[in-house]
């Protein structure tokens, strides 16, 4: 077999449970790309963490009085069964506390950086809060981003994604109790980019970037890259290996980059491809440092980059509607699926309104389920509920099936990581099953004619050949429903996305509709 592609997707701190917004970025377009790439043979490696020694997890439990781990352990659990429930499935989920010769792995590259020169130590400024004793790095510190203004924590800001040093974060206070920070120098362990930068130069020239992550990229050649911190003096995470520093802790951003490297295993053969998702807040850490840890051993992948921007809740909603489980319940995974597809916020911010997730229900329902339930309902009557001795036919179907063709090369398109746009892949099924829904009304009228008998079959068996295509060509978007479809028509699940799969279940198959809708519920 061949060598893997390598999808990524970013991993998410375990202080919060997952809400619509983390299922509209990285995490269901990367299983979708995934779902496409395997029912096409290809090798697939689809790996993530949890970022469970994020600084915001301590940031939390200090404010709940909590122990950190019991934090992240619960926010794991949680996450991790929202990511099964919404059907988006990992190859490997890196637990940290958990995962055996995790914490070792980590420090042992950590040291190997050290020891080659590319982690060095620096003295800067760093805030400092005085009524809690406590430095403030991370989620630790609040303030506003020197680089654009906005609202940003210290170490990254994730309006403009660029890093700050803490030191540098403007009106610094303290993230537990608001005090303003005090300034104070600190003796800390840098990765200094300016010596990558023709290297990375030459990655970002090469590399998949969108525009904007290439605007980041270009901006920071041309301001000078910076040094960025990989240690703070800390109590929560992973200890620095690297003696003089025996109260510090591994960056969050560092051990995340890490951990997609230990989540695919660089000692086996690399990838041919790595395809990263994140959101671009979150894309420093993919795009810059993940690559200097790989340059710096030598390692060349070509990579990909999907990033996407915020999906913002709009004022008023309040947060206990738009947390992922509760949305699941509420209207499934087919349903949620293909609403944050079409949301999805490529380019420019997006609002979650739940009149749209309202209107995906409707679709699904009004459209697809209708369409199938009179399809099913027809072939009970008329057929005693098998498939009908019949080859696919009826007025327009030819007209019907080069539009299916073409509507086929446009699903491969949208699904391709090559022009991969999920939006579009929604689009496109949408009109394919109402094109059909529309063949369908149309040949039902044969029934009426006396002069013929059996003449509505073809449109039959045409439109259960379409149903079977439909079970393979959605499967991507949304796998639940498509698969209850594969079922009831007793074709096989996962087909390759092209038009063999335009293939009716066998004549005299009797199929097995689900009591309720296929898509949905």
């Amino acid at each position: 077999m061949s060598t893997p592609v390598w999808i990524t997707a970013t991993p998410p701190a375990t202080h919060g449970e997952l809400h619509i917004g983390h299922l509209a970025g990285p995490y269901v377009a990367a299983d979708v790309l995934t779902r496409y790439l395997r029912a096409e043979g290809e090798a697939v490696r689809f790996t993530t963490g949890t970022a469970d020694h994020a600084s915001s997890v301590e940031v939390r439990a200090l404010r709940h009085n909590r122990k950190p781990e019991e934090v992240a352990e619960g926010y794991r659990a949680a996450i991790t069964a929202d990511w099964l429930r919404s059907g988006v499935e990992f190859d490997h989920i890196v637990r940290p506390r958990r995962d055996k010769g995790y914490g070792r792995w980590v420090q042992d590259l950590f040291s190997r950086l050290y020891a080659q020169g590319v982690i060095a130590p620096r003295t800067r400024l760093l805030p400092y809060c005085e009524p809690c004793d406590r430095w403030l790095y991370g989620a630790h510190a609040t303030g506003s981003c020197p680089h654009c203004g906005a609202d940003s924590d210290g170490g990254m800001c994730h309006e403009c994604a660029r890093p700050n040093d803490g030191g540098d974060l403007v009106s610094a206070r303290c993230a537990v109790c608001d005090t303003p920070a005090v300034a104070r120098r600190c003796r800390r362990l840098y990765v200094p980019l300016e010596p990558f930068r023709d290297t990375l130069a030459e990655y970002w020239a090469t590399a998949g970037l969108p525009p904007r992550l290439a605007a980041l990229c270009e901006s920071l050649v041309e301001d000078g890259l910076p040094d960025i911190a990989v240690g703070h003096p800390a109590e929560w995470g992973l200890p620095v290996p690297v003696d003089g520093f025996p109260e510090h802790r591994i960056d969050g951003c560092f051990e995340a980059a890490a951990m997609h490297l230990f989540g695919y295993d660089t000692k086996g053969p690399l990838p041919r491809r790595a395809i990263h998702f994140c959101g671009f807040g979150h894309a420093f850490c993919h795009a810059v440092l993940l690559p200097v840890l790989l340059l710096a051993q030598d390692i060349k992948l070509p990579q990909d980059f999907n990033v996407n921007e915020s999906y913002v809740i709009e004022e008023g909603v309040q947060e206990g509607n738009v947390w992922a489980l509760d949305l699941l319940t509420e209207y499934g995974s087919d349903t949620l699926r293909r609403h944050v597809l079409q949301a999805r916020p490529l380019g420019r911010r997006t609002v979650f309104r739940r009149e749209r997730l309202a209107a995906a229900r409707r679709e699904l329902d009004e459209n697809w389920n209708s369409w199938l339930a009179r399809l099913f309902s027809s072939v009970r009557e008329e057929c005693g509920g098998r498939a009908p001795q019949a080859l696919p036919g009826g007025t327009g179907w030819e007209i019907l099936e080069r539009r299916l063709h073409r509507g086929v090369d446009d699903l491969r398109e949208a699904y391709g990581p090559d022009a991969f746009d999920p939006r579009r892949a929604v689009a496109v099924l949408d009109e394919m099953v109402r094109s059909v829904a529309d063949f369908g009304h149309v040949n039902a009228h044969e029934r009426c004619r006396p002069s013929t008998s059996c003449r509505h079959l073809p449109a039959l068996a045409a439109q259960l050949a379409v149903a079977s295509a439909l079970s393979a060509w959605a499967r991507p978007v949304m796998p639940e429903g498509a698969d209850r479809l594969a079922a009831a028509l007793h074709v096989e699940a996962g087909r390759p996305v092209d038009w063999h799969a335009l293939t009716g279940p066998l004549p005299g198959t009797r199929l097995a509709p689900p009591s309720g809708p296929v898509f949905g519920f």
